[in-house]
Parts: C-alpha cells; sequence; structure tokens
C-alpha cells in the first residue's frame, strides 16, 4: 500500500469514528490540524507519513471523552494501524505523537520526555487549533458542552497546576485562557508555528480586552 493510500483509509476511519463528537474534537477539528500539520511539515525536514498519520490520529480517542483513560487514543490508533498494515516502525512512532501531543503532558516532571521533530510539527498544528478566532470557539464551545461559567471575577486562574490538577478543573471558561491558551505562543518548536502563533496569540488579547470592557459596561 502507497502512503497516499494509507492517508486517505486513515482519514476515512477517523471521519467515521468522531461523528457526534463534541464540535472542538470532532473530525473538522482533525482536518485542520491536518492541515495546519502538512503546512507547517513543508519547512521541517519530517517523515511525511509519520505526521499525516499522527495528526488524523491525534485525537481518535481523547481522555477527556473516556473517562480519563490516557491509553484509549494510542491502542485505537494502534489497532487500527496494525489493520491496514502500517510499517510497524511508522506505528511506534505515530503512537509516541499520541501519547506525548496534550498539554498536559508537558506538566508532567518526566525527565525525559519523548522529543522528535515529527511530534513537534503535529503538536504545534495542534496547538495553533487551540488559539486565536478557533480556539476561542472551541474553548467556549467545551465550556458550555461541560456547562461552566464564561467567567466569574472571584475565581481567579490557577496558572501553576500540576497535571492532575489540569485535569480535575472545571473552572470559567475564561480562566482557560491565562491556564493554558496564552501560553502555547510560547511553547511553539517550529518556526512556522511559532510565526501564526504570534497573530492568533494577539487576536485572544484584543479579544479579552473587549471581553472585559463589555462585561464591565465600559463598550
Amino acid at each position: 500500500m502507497t502512503d497516499s493510500e494509507f492517508v486517505d483509509k486513515t482519514i476515512a476511519f477517523v471521519r467515521k469514528e468522531l461523528e457526534g463528537a463534541e464540535g472542538g474534537h470532532d473530525w473538522f477539528h482533525t482536518q485542520r490540524v491536518f492541515r495546519n500539520t502538512l503546512l507547517i511539515a513543508k519547512d521541517e525536514e519530517v517523515d511525511i507519513l509519520i505526521v499525516s498519520l499522527g495528526a488524523l490520529l491525534h485525537d481518535i480517542a481523547d481522555p477527556k471523552f473516556h473517562d480519563g483513560d490516557e491509553d484509549a487514543g494510542p491502542k485505537k490508533a494502534d489497532a487500527f494501524m496494525r489493520e491496514i498494515d502500517v510499517p510497524q516502525p511508522v506505528r511506534t512512532h505515530v503512537v509516541q505523537i499520541i501519547r506525548n501531543i496534550s498539554f498536559k503532558k508537558s506538566l508532567e516532571n518526566n525527565k525525559k520526555p519523548f522529543k522528535s521533530g515529527e511530534l513537534h510539527v503535529v503538536r504545534d498544528a495542534d496547538r495553533l487549533d487551540a488559539i486565536g478566532a478557533i480556539g476561542i470557539a472551541r474553548a467556549f464551545n467545551f465550556g458550555g458542552y461541560k456547562n461552566r461559567k464564561l467567567y466569574d471575577p472571584e475565581i481567579a486562574p490557577r496558572v501553576k497546576m500540576s497535571k492532575a490538577e489540569y485535569q480535575k478543573s472545571d473552572g470559567p471558561t475564561l480562566n482557560h485562557f491565562y491556564e493554558k491558551l496564552l501560553l502555547l505562543k510560547d511553547r511553539m518548536h517550529t518556526e512556522t508555528g511559532k510565526k501564526l502563533a504570534e497573530k492568533r496569540h494577539a487576536f485572544m488579547l484584543e479579544f479579552l480586552e473587549e471581553f472585559y470592557r463589555e462585561w464591565n459596561g465600559t463598550a
């Protein structure tokens, strides 16, 4: 099977699996991450098949929707890739990308975290979809899904949470900007990711300024 055939089969699989998924983690999110991945990869020396499959499968079973099970995604992705006979080295690398892509993974005190150019490309692509206009929409969509407050002036953001604290966090959606979204610009690895993140980060800052003006009745 050719690389393009592996990708086509994976696209079909992911689209079917994510039917009815929460709007911020559905097929359209995966599609955007896939597109961002290909854009970033143009300027990086990476294996295109690995980054393509990593992007397409990165949210195939997000722990947030599987009782916090961090093995659900890697296992499901690995089983699918075995089924279509993806070569073992590619399969292993893609599984590592899925295991290490999330923001909460960076909150672990892991002395030897997994690193690769391919992971950096896919992770930057995923993080880009968490900021800017789309990031704002996704944040409030998920907040609504969890029935969280938009904002509460009496509940301060928790900016130095452990992984366990982050996973249990249920604060207002606006706090999520300070706890994660505004931190992502400085955590990009690729030059393309950094450049694109600057614009999206600035847009979020403008949004927050307008939000507070409207909240306080000064605009």
